[in-house]
């Protein structure tokens, strides 16, 4: 018979066990986190650069900006997340600042990336993607279509990052909801594609990408790149960040296998890594790649034309900040060198583990600069060769 004192002293076992796992993940937590980087205002950072090159800031005030496009004019566009709208930033006499502000579209869902194709522009929301169009060419959307509305939005990423292939179809990354485990929605963790831009004939394109937040067009080949922050907790080196080439129908092995060799001590058993595509390149775990971009245009010596640039976003979880950065992966004969180097450093300071700022996106602009998106700082930095 199950009396009342040991019904409490069941109840009480079971508190004090529920309290040791609860101490232990703690704990455990505990040393893989260290949040001073995030913490504090954003401010103009002093960056180093290889000689040859400098920074200035381009523009500043911004709210959250993330992701960026170069308008067919050579305008600046930014999609401002915490503001809720697209911005175009122009830079009218050449000085390398910008000179206006314009709001190409306001009262979106915290909009991520932008991206112009045939005459729009197309904007990645938590749950979507939103089409924009300014008929008359005064700077303004005069109308606006939900092209797909449909995405799961909840848990812990919800980016959306848009990309037209060559061939005009439309592909949308989709973060996980968590760090892992197993989703209920195919398409999370994933790259969805679309036959056209309206939207039409969703399928996936490739699978097991935790998170890929940035998407890139290598103009040489027309072929889809990737970044992907790997999962949490498991140290802080292991599993490194990566960059993929991703193919059609591939899958990436998130979550059972990371970076095509490492068997998932949660959810992986052995073999889970068989057939699993490797990446390019493996980076700093915590790093946290997100925008990324082929250097295309006609101002950097002929060394760095071809070159892949990644913003490192920076870490919260690990014992010591990492990141906070933009790096370059070289290119020879069309072949990626084995591992990528500093290009754009100052945001992190290592003595103190606080950041001036986060490195978002990269991009190429008109004038054959890169711009760099902070969104700790509300900047945009311009990285220019000088003569």
């Amino acid at each position: 018979m199950i009396t009342r004192k040991r019904i409490i002293r069941g109840g009480l076992a079971l508190l004090l066990l529920l309290l040791v796992v609860a101490g232990l993940f703690a704990w455990r937590l505990s040393r893989q986190i260290n949040i001073r980087a995030l913490r504090g205002e954003g401010e103009v950072a002093n960056l180093q650069l290889p000689d040859g090159f400098a920074a200035t800031v381009f523009a500043s005030g911004l709210d959250g900006p993330r992701f960026m496009a170069v308008a067919p004019d050579g305008t600046l566009v930014v999609a401002e997340r915490l503001a809720n709208q697209i911005v175009a930033l122009r830079d009218e006499d050449g000085d390398g600042s910008a000179d206006s502000r314009q709001i190409i579209a306001d009262n979106l869902n915290r909009p991520h990336s932008v991206v112009y194709h045939e005459g729009a522009w197309y904007v990645g929301v938590p749950n979507g993607v939103v089409k924009l169009v300014d008929a008359d060419g005064d700077g303004s959307a005069e109308t606006r279509a939900t092209i797909i509305d449909d995405l799961p939005s909840s848990g812990a990423h919800t980016t959306r990052t848009v990309e037209f292939l060559p061939d005009g179809r439309m592909v949308v990354s989709i973060g996980s909801s968590c760090n892992v485990c197993d989703e209920e929605d195919a398409r999370r963790a994933a790259i969805v594609v679309y036959d056209d831009a309206q939207g039409s004939g969703e399928r996936l394109f490739a699978t097991g990408l935790r998170n890929a937040v940035g998407l890139a067009i290598e103009p040489r080949t027309g072929t889809l790149w990737a970044s992907n922050n790997g999962r949490d907790l498991m140290g802080d080196d292991t599993p490194p960040e990566t960059i993929y080439q991703v193919n059609d129908g591939a899958h990436y092995g998130w979550p059972r296998c990371h970076s095509g060799n490492i068997i998932d001590p949660d959810m992986g058993t052995a073999g889970d890594c068989n057939d699993v595509v490797a990446p390019i390149v493996e980076m700093q775990a915590h790093s946290a790649p997100l925008g990324l971009t082929f250097y295309d245009g006609d101002s950097f010596p002929a060394d760095y034309q071809g070159d892949l640039f990644i913003a490192f976003h920076g870490s919260w979880n690990r014992s010591e900040p990492t990141g906070y950065k933009i790096v370059r992966l070289g290119f020879a004969d069309g072949n990626p060198a084995a591992q990528v180097e500093d290009f754009a450093t100052g945001w992190l300071d290592s003595s103190t583990g606080q950041a001036a700022g986060r490195p978002v996106d990269v991009v190429v602009g008109g004038d054959g600069a890169l711009y760099v998106s902070d969104d700790k700082g509300g900047l945009i930095y311009r990285i220019a060769a000088v003569r």
